[in-house]
């Protein structure tokens, strides 16, 4: 097995231009006696026999975390097994509240001693080698912050055991939910399926967070912050990175969808509710799977924010499609239910079809939430959230574009070991034939997705509006310019190849937003503004070092800590697909927003 690779092996059952070899585990709680050799399959579990833990909280404007090594069980009838964790915590970290107008600066340290999946070290990938394995590298990203490029938690500048650096994050953009997680170079969905992640909620006058806030929303304990994930577990309670024996290990894999969900750290839970208004705040920081999410009896809830913070009225629906990135905030009446009743969010999006057909199922639920007898919020659903009195201004109308560019999304179709790379406009990360978009523009991104799977694209430092989507006859596209060798670039204009009119964005998508799903065979139109230096209060186009940070060394009880530089000098943001086997392999490019 060690000379074929998964790419290989399914090339006669995954077709399609750029056909991904993406491959899954099982659903146990949805067809637990199907045979699927193909796959590693998680332990019979029984659902709901754990209570949803509440994360940690942690706020004020200078905060020390760690990255450490921990243990963890993630379910009652599974022993504890290695895990990375921020702080305290022995899996995930802490939530961090913020205030917009008054900066964070986080103290980090890495601390870890033994990374958990050091044998799924893929040294072929780019800037990896075996000293990775165990001396783990780590750089912090807070994900959907406006945040100077030297604090950003750029893939290259990174931290090992004993290093660290501290974060300054300004926090002057809209109150929205943001989370924070390792963004290393080639070992991201390492780090972040091993547990370093968590949330990072941004308040502002008009949503404090606080009872009586001005938009009347549901606060304290009726507001719960869910981190939405997919595992494969083993029965001594280790998770697996790994989905497939096909691919060796060591090498990568290129996806794996888990066929337990966890939530906050615990494969489904129960939430226990009182019976009136809840603010939930969903994170989807799964490595692959696009979800697409709603409860089991069909009630109806709404979507009052996506990542860029709140939208200008509640969107009521009764489904929401959350990919790998995104976060949503819901409000959800469990007024609804009877004492004693209960409900379960549920996913109802299949396993990608390559994946199907060597087994994959597609995973189906989250949690079940159990309704008390106490009567909770009992407020309205606002009608508004922007634009009124005590209200921040309105989102508005989506900017014109003073530029177009387009940009492509593929997988080359080469057979290698390891498998085929993921790009984007045909490149490798370390490419400098980057985007450079002006300050101070309004640009349009034509993003031509030329694969059969979805791909969650996600800019760092700013956010944008969704314009919508079209399906494009990617055969024909690809037939009149053909995509050159990997490492030419290849931007390919779907415009003469639409078969479908423009699809406007989804109901919870009219707001500001910094990941987007990009649907296989299509291209998906998103409106970006790039601020200028003055307005930021920094200059996103400044150069930095590639590792500025202080080094730990522990000895005769006490500390020293040592300043050091890197010489290399690093320069602008990243834009990259958040599926993080993805990113890690390598689809992610820097770009910069020059003046």
């Amino acid at each position: 097995m060690r000379n074929i690779s998964r790419r290989t092996l399914l090339a006669g059952i995954a077709a399609g231009a750029g056909a991904s070899a993406l491959v899954g585990g099982r659903a146990v709680a949805d067809s637990p006696d199907l045979p699927r050799p193909m796959l590693f399959p998680s332990p019979r579990l029984t659902p709901f026999v754990d209570d949803l833990p509440i994360l940690p909280r942690l706020e004020g404007s200078s905060l020390t975390i760690d990255a450490v090594s921990a243990t963890h069980s993630f379910h009652r009838d599974l022993a504890p097994g290695p895990t990375l964790a921020y702080g305290d915590s022995t899996y995930l970290g802490p939530v961090i509240t913020a205030h917009r107008g008054q900066e964070t600066a986080i103290e980090y340290r890495n601390r870890i001693t033994v990374h958990p999946f050091a044998a799924d070290v893929d040294t072929t990938l780019h800037g990896l080698s075996e000293r990775d394995r165990t001396e783990v590298p780590t750089s912090m990203h807070l994900h959907g912050g406006v945040t100077p490029p030297e604090f950003d938690g750029h893939p290259q500048k990174i931290a090992r055991p004993g290093e660290g650096s501290t974060y300054r994050f300004p926090n002057r953009q809209d109150a929205a939910g943001l989370w924070y997680h390792d963004h290393a170079m080639a070992v991201t969905r390492l780090n972040v399926y091993a547990g370093l992640a968590g949330v990072y909620l941004l308040r502002d006058d008009y949503d404090t967070g606080e009872r009586g806030n001005p938009l009347g929303l549901p606060a304290g304990e009726f507001e719960l912050e869910l981190v939405l994930q997919e595992k494969i577990v083993h029965g001594d309670g280790r998770q697996s990175i790994r989905s497939t024996p096909i691919v060796p290990q060591g090498r990568w894999e290129g996806g794996a969808v888990g066929d337990v969900g966890v939530v906050n750290g615990k494969i489904w839970p129960e939430a226990r509710v009182a019976r009136g208004l809840y603010r939930l705040r969903l994170v989807n920081a799964a490595s692959f799977s696009v979800w697409d999410l709603r409860f089991s009896n069909g009630m109806p809830f709404w979507v009052i924010g996506m990542e860029g913070g709140l939208l200008d009225a509640p969107a009521p629906t009764t489904h929401v499609r959350l990919a790998p990135g995104e976060r949503v905030d819901l409000l959800v009446d469990f007024g609804m239910l009877d004492p004693g009743a209960t409900v379960e969010l549920r996913n109802t999006e299949s396993a990608a079809p390559q994946a199907a057909q060597i087994g994959a199922v597609h995973m189906p639920m989250f949690l079940r939430f159990r309704a008390e007898a106490a009567r909770g919020f009992t407020g309205p659903v606002p009608d508004r959230l922007r634009g009124g009195t005590g209200q921040p201004p309105i989102v508005g109308a989506t900017p014109e574009p003073a530029h177009i560019r387009n940009v492509s999304l593929s997988q080359p179709s080469d057979v290698r070991l390891p498998p085929s790379i993921m790009s984007l406009n045909n490149l490798r990360f370390h490419s400098d034939d980057i985007e450079m978009p002006r300050q101070g523009t309004v640009e349009q991104w034509n993003i031509v997705n030329a694969t059969p799977d979805p791909h969650p694209i996600h800019l760092h430092l700013v956010h944008f509006r969704v314009v919508g989507r079209q399906a494009i006859d990617t055969l024909a596209m690809c037939a009149r310019q053909p995509q050159p060798p990997i490492g030419t670039k290849w931007t390919p204009d779907a415009d003469p190849f639409v078969v479908e009119p423009l699809r406007g964005p989804e109901p919870w998508e009219t707001g500001y937003k910094d990941t987007v799903i990009c649907d296989p065979n299509s291209v998906t139109r998103i409106v970006a503004y790039f601020p200028t230096a003055d307005e930021l209060r920094f200059d996103p186009d400044a150069t930095f070092p590639a590792a500025v940070g202080t080094a730990t060394t522990e000895s005769a009880g006490h500390h020293e800590h040592t300043e050091h530089q890197d010489d290399h000098r690093l320069q602008g943001y990243v834009w990259h697909c958040h599926v993080l086997d993805h990113e890690d392999h390598d689809m992610m490019l820097e770009y910069r927003t020059v003046r």
